[in-house]
Formats: C-alpha cells, structure tokens, sequence
C-alpha cells in the first residue's frame, strides 16, 4: 500500500492493536476506536506516534458513536482508505467455561456480545462505506472459525457466523462500487478473549492474523480477497 488511512474498531487490545501497530510500521495512518478511556490513553502513549495516530473512545455497537468516529477520522486525516470491524467479544460465561451456551449461560450477559459482534460490523459499513467509495478503498471484517463451524447451542459462534453473512451481503452491494469486502475468520488466539491463563498451547499470536488484514488491504486496486481463515497448526477444529 502507499500510505492510507485505516479505521479500526476495538484497537486497543488483541488483533485490533497489532493491526494498528503493524500499520503505524508500515507508514500508514490509523484511527483506533475503544470504550476504555485509560486502554486506549495507554495505547496512544506506547504506540508513540501522535502525527499519525488517532484514537477515539466509541462503542461499535452505538450508530452515533460509530458514524462520529468515521466523521472524526475523515476530517483528522482527509480521507478514509480501509475499515476493519475488530470489535467483537465472547460474553464472560462463554470465555469462561466451554460448557457456557444457550442451555446454561446466562442470559442477562448476551446482549452487548450480540450487539458489539454482529450490529457493529454493519454500523461501521453503514458509516464508512460512502468514504470508501470516494477512495476506493475496502473493508475487513474479523470474523472466527466459530463462524465457519457449528457448536452445541453457542450463542457467541451464532453471532459470527451472522458476520459471515453479513460479509458476503456486503460484498455484493460493495463491490458494485468499488470496493472490496474481505472476511478474517481466526482460528484460536492467545489474546485476551481467553481468562488468564486459559488459551490453548497451540494458540498463534494475533500477529499473524495482523499480518493477513494487512496482506488483504494491501492487494491491488482490482483485486478482491473475499475470505481468508487462519488456524493454528494443532487446532483441531
């Protein structure tokens, strides 16, 4: 890529930090989106590049939140060249114990999770994609393997595999328009989706799921990687 300007949702912790951090390396510029202000003030301060770093405090799930951080990105930067839907988490019950789901989890903690993971996606694209359009530029939604692969009554792998649909749906309509639409599907990760302690010994750094949103947004103008799935040698499903 020459440089660009990204937006990434829920970039200050996990795959949404290394992106930026990998980014900022490659001399682009990025906004990083988060709820937490002292994450993200502590993002800023060891990230350490105040003239081509943005962050801002919104919640993906909330439409203003999301089309104010578009706006604000623009308007900081001049342009917008790629989007990645980042935010996304497995609601506590389900992170910590496998045996969390639909039949024995709790109810009263499910709503953010579906809200952040499948209504974010489609307010960040609601918001960004005419920007996108202007520049022709793309946007990246992580999805999972829990997207791609059916779990007894998993709540949290129903809301990705919504991103999945939600990606090809987007594809169709942004493509037409010069855009393109590519889909991260990570296998198991060593962030901190998992409780301390708790991912698997063969999970891969979210480094290397950095390196594919990378090699997606930096594919040439008329070419469009749609789905790209990345395991860790050893994940069995």
């Amino acid at each position: 890529m020459s440089s660009k300007t990204v937006l990434i949702t829920g970039g200050t912790s996990g795959i949404g930090a290394h992106t930026a951090r990998l980014l900022l390396d490659r001399g682009h510029r990025v906004a990083v989106t988060g709820r937490d202000d002292a994450k993200l003030e502590s993002f800023l301060k060891a990230a350490d590049r105040p003239d081509r770093l943005l962050g801002l405090i919104a919640d993906a799930a909330d439409w203003e939140a999301t089309r104010s951080a578009v706006a604000r990105t623009v308007e900081h930067f001049g342009a917008l060249h790629a989007a990645v839907a980042n935010a996304g988490f497995a609601s506590r019950d389900g992170a910590r114990t496998a045996g969390a789901t639909l039949a024995d989890g709790d109810p009263t903690l499910w709503p953010p999770m579906v809200l952040t993971n499948v209504l974010g996606p489609a307010l960040l694209a609601r918001a960004a994609l005419p920007h996108l359009e202007a520049t022709g530029g793309r946007l990246v939604l992580i999805g999972s393997v829990a997207g791609l692969k059916n779990a007894p009554a998993n709540l949290y792998s129903a809301t990705k595999w919504a991103v999945t649909g939600l990606a090809e749906n987007l594809r169709m309509h942004a493509t037409t328009r010069g855009i393109g639409v590519t889909l991260v599907n990570p296998g198991m990760i060593d962030t901190p989706f998992w409780e301390s302690g708790s991912a698997p010994s063969f999970a891969m750094a979210p480094e290397h799921v950095a390196e594919s949103i990378c090699f997606a947004l930096d594919q040439p103008a008329d070419v469009d990687v749609n789905t790209l799935t990345i395991r860790p040698i050893g994940q069995p499903v």
